[in-house]
């Protein structure tokens, strides 16, 4: 259960409002910005923990059924994936059991939602089969030379203690 509180009322009452977060999630309305959720370390940590428990259980079902049968499974959740060709919904059941547990393990979700996007937008090129064709088709003429990208920073190298490493130089 998450309670709401505005954010005056936290500033008027912490002690009140802490103690609401000692009994569940706590909803912080702002004038200005976007809503607040105050929540105990302790349950935010168990919430963490069964996330990554639910995505390595989740990767090791996956994992050990048959491919056409792990993409039929996720196929009620994602019902694009059906007009994949059968090794790309191999390949997405995979990539999807990564994501989810590189997302819960690192507790940043939008590694899941990446994944997705990039897998729905592989879909619809399938769904189209004239794109498919012409994307799929090889290249037979060069394009001439590629320029770099003006976000791209060249590597140096620097040197920390006794290593070197390589690091994207600042632009100024």
């Amino acid at each position: 259960m998450v309670t709401e509180v505005q954010w005056s009322e936290l500033q008027r009452d912490p002690k009140a409002v802490a103690k609401l977060a000692d009994q569940g999630d706590v909803r912080v309305r702002r004038r200005d910005g976007a809503p607040l959720l105050l929540i105990r370390e302790d349950r935010a940590q168990e919430t963490s923990e069964g996330s990554v428990t639910a995505a390595r259980a989740l990767r090791n079902v996956l994992v050990h059924l048959p491919a056409d049968i792990a993409a039929q499974a996720l196929l009620d959740e994602f019902p694009w994936v059906d007009v994949l060709p059968p090794d790309a919904q191999a390949r997405f059941v995979k990539d999807f059991a990564r994501a989810f547990q590189a997302s819960a393990e690192l507790g940043q979700w939008s590694v899941l939602a990446q994944t997705i996007v990039e897998w729905r937008s592989t879909a619809a090129i399938f769904a189209d089969p004239v794109l498919a064709e012409q994307l799929s088709d090889p290249l037979d003429d060069d394009f001439g030379p590629v320029t770099e990208p003006p976000s791209v920073r060249p590597l140096r190298k620097i040197r920390r203690g006794s290593t070197v490493s390589e690091t994207a130089s600042p632009r100024g």
